[in-house]
Formats: structure tokens, sequence, C-alpha cells
């Protein structure tokens, strides 16, 4: 398992989180369990850690990795767009510090019938959870390609919207689209190589595709605003994203809770006496060292932003 799953920037989340011994703390995509282990190291015994995922094969590994701490450890299959739901139905109103590692995971990526990847051939589904109905396959076969065109652009930035969703068209008129490897290399024949991109060219359009049947950008601004009303005072805020889409509704969220009066500047007084709920840790996000992402190159694109929580009241 480790083999093949390293948590990203793992020195850093510990770090950032302030980690109190006796503290209670949520890890909102547990994955296979690596912050969740590093974090559960440095509790005491009365310390608690809830740990949260869409996958359940994720899960899975997650209990076994952390089944010696099973008295201190809380593992929930849900969204973390519902951290409150959760964490009321395990008895806690307040927490001291909340993870969110974002975007899909290696494990994810080296299951060829999760259908997240094109490396390997698998079933169009990038499902988070399996147990929901929407997949990737019924997406790219029946949204109308000016939906298409759009989702592609707004979710995956892809400069190419409109020709790879009329190349789909036309395929999925003869034959629908069902396998990972048929769209990459329909999306590959639409983008070309480009010499000076690293990435393969189905990249932007398959983040684009997983983003929209999992709702994620919608999910995460739900779950970032669940966890600054969760913290406690002086207790951690930390994100980990993949993309810019993920760490720009990051900073947002961290910058609108992190004001102040919003009151018009010409009122002499401030009426609406609106208080800061968050302090800014990172002005710039942390990323991985040099070693790190030669370690582990998918974590090149990561950045962290921290934030913690003042002394007012929600």
């Amino acid at each position: 398992m480790d083999t093949v799953h390293q948590p990203v920037m793992l020195e850093e989340v510990i770090g950032g989180l302030h980690i109190k011994s006796h503290g209670i703390y949520v890890d909102a995509t547990i994955g296979a369990g690596g912050h969740a282990e590093a974090i559960l190291q440095q509790l005491g015994s009365r310390g608690i850690l809830i740990g949260i995922d869409w996958d359940g094969d994720a899960l899975g590994f997650a209990r076994t990795r952390l089944a010696r701490y099973s008295g201190r450890v809380k593992i929930c299959r849900e969204n973390f767009a519902n951290l409150e739901a959760i964490l009321g139905g395990v008895g806690v109103e307040q927490v001291d510090g909340v993870l969110f590692d974002l975007g899909i995971s290696s494990l994810q990526l080296a299951r060829a019938k999760r259908g997240f990847g094109f490396q390997l051939d698998g079933p169009l589904d990038m499902r988070m959870d399996s147990r929901r109905k929407l997949n990737a396959a019924m997406l790219v076969n029946r949204t109308p390609r000016e939906e298409l065109a759009r989702l592609l652009r707004r979710y995956g930035e892809e400069k190419k919207a409109k020709q790879i969703a009329r190349a789909i068209e036309l395929r999925r008129r003869r034959k629908e689209i069902r396998s990972t490897k048929e769209l990459a290399d329909l999306v590959a024949g639409v983008v070309g190589k480009s010499p000076r991109s690293r990435i393969h060219p189905a990249t932007r359009a398959f983040m684009a595709l997983r983003i929209a049947v999992n709702d994620e950008l919608a999910n995460l601004e739900s779950g970032l605003e669940s966890a600054v009303r969760l913290l406690g005072p002086g207790g951690r805020l930390c994100a980990i994203s993949f993309h810019s889409l993920e760490d720009r509704i990051v900073k947002r969220a961290f910058a609108r809770f992190a004001r102040g009066c919003v009151c018009p500047p010409e009122l002499p007084v401030c009426a609406c006496e609106r208080k800061p709920l968050l302090t800014i840790v990172t002005r710039k996000p942390a990323r991985p060292g040099a070693d790190e992402v030669a370690a582990n190159p998918r974590c090149r694109s990561a950045k962290m932003r921290i934030a913690e929580r003042t002394e007012e009241a929600f």
C-alpha cells in the first residue's frame, strides 16, 4: 500500500495543524490513512481523529492501517460537504483542526475499474462514491454538446472544449464511448501533444469530468464553511489543493472569513459588527520541496493553505 500512496507534504501538515495531544481532529479526505496515522501519532490517549471519505475502497485501506488506534479513531463513509451532520452524528460539536487533502489519490488512479485515469484502460466511471448513480460515461454520452463544452471549459480550463465536445458528439452517434482509453485517444487526437507540456493531452478533460461527476467544487465550498463553524478558538484549517480551481475556492474562502467590517467606507462607524473568523497563516501557499517532488512527481502541483480560527463567535 505505501509504495502506491504517499501522503503529500506530511511534515508541513503536521506542523501546520499545531496538534494538541488531547485534541479532536478531522481528516476530511482520509484516503489510505497516511495523514491520519501521522496525526494519531501526535495525539495522546484522550485525542480523537475523525476520518471521512466517500470512497469505500480507500476506507478499507484506512481501517486496516489505523486498526491499532481503534479506540481513538472514528471512520465515516460520507461526503465532507455534510461535515456538521457527520460530526453531530458522533457527538462532536467543536474540533481543534480539519485537514482537506483534495483531488484524486494514487490508489484511485491505480485501479483501472474506477475509471479515473487513462494510463490503464477501464470503464468510464470516475465516481468517488460508487453508490452514486451518475458516472462519467453518462455525462459523456448523454450531455448536449454545448453543455459538455461548457463543462470542459469551466472545470478543466480546456481551451479546445468546443472541438472536443464536437468530436465526442460525432463519435457517440455511431457508438457510445465506454472506456477511458477510447475517450483519452479521442481527446488526444483533438488537442494534440504540445512539446512544452508535461501532461497528457486528455488530462484537463478527464479532470473536468471527474469534478462534474462528483460535484467537487460545490462540495468543497460547503465543507470549508462547515469546517470554520466547527473549529474552536485557535483551531487550524489546512487545505491541500492540486489545481487552480480548488486553490481559488480555498483562497477566497479564507479571505472571506478573515474579513472584518464590510460596511461602506463612507459610514463613520461600523454598523455591521462583523468580526474576522479566521487569521490566515500562509499568505502564500506552501509547496512541496524538491526532494518530495522527485520522490512523488504527482505532488508537484500541490499547494497548501492554512488558517486559524479567531476567538470570535460565529
